[in-house]
């Protein structure tokens, strides 16, 4: 099903007459409102420590409660994607990030109160000031140190993340 299929009213009037206008866009035939559906901005930290291991998350709820993870999540308003990777390295391992760099991005779909969210995850390589005072806060359930090498990328929930695995198991970071 197309995402736009989800829209049934106009979000500015709230006309039933909320029409496709093309592939990515819905049209209100009574105000003239034309609806994009976009990407949301989130975000994935990558943390490595000085033996090549990367800080794995385990996810506390769902979607895909249980499974492997990594720290990051939605960029909120008037955040930058920096600002944002900080926030949730602090909110969800109680760190504090000192550098962040961009690394690339990758799309991905994420359901969040059973509506699926387009999102484009930009990936951070983030130094944090002590890689040994982790601790699991916030939607994350356990977090741990694994050798980048040792990662399964099947054991990750979200594909978007087994495929960040993938990519960082070719990189040398």
């Amino acid at each position: 099903m197309h995402p736009l299929a989800q829209f049934k009213y106009c979000p500015k009037c709230g006309s039933d007459r909320f029409v496709e206008n093309n592939f990515k866009s819905k049209r209100c035939e009574d105000c003239g409102f034309v609806y994009y559906f976009n990407s949301c901005s989130s975000t994935i930290a990558l943390i490595v420590n000085e033996n090549r291991e990367l800080l794995v998350a385990t996810r506390a709820h769902e979607p895909v409660k249980g499974t492997l993870d990594l720290p990051g999540g939605f960029v909120d308003m008037n955040e930058t994607g920096e600002e944002a990777v900080i926030r949730e390295v602090k909110e969800e391992t109680n760190m504090d990030v000192t550098d962040v760099k961009y690394m690339f991005s990758i799309p991905n779909r994420y359901v969040y109160s059973g509506f699926e969210v387009h999102t484009l995850d930009m990936v951070y390589l983030c130094k944090v000031t002590d890689a040994s005072t982790f601790k699991a806060e916030d939607d994350v359930a356990k977090l741990q140190f694994i050798k980048i090498t040792d990662l399964n990328p099947d054991l990750f929930g979200l594909l978007s993340v087994k495929e960040v695995v993938r990519k960082i198991q070719k990189m040398n970071i």
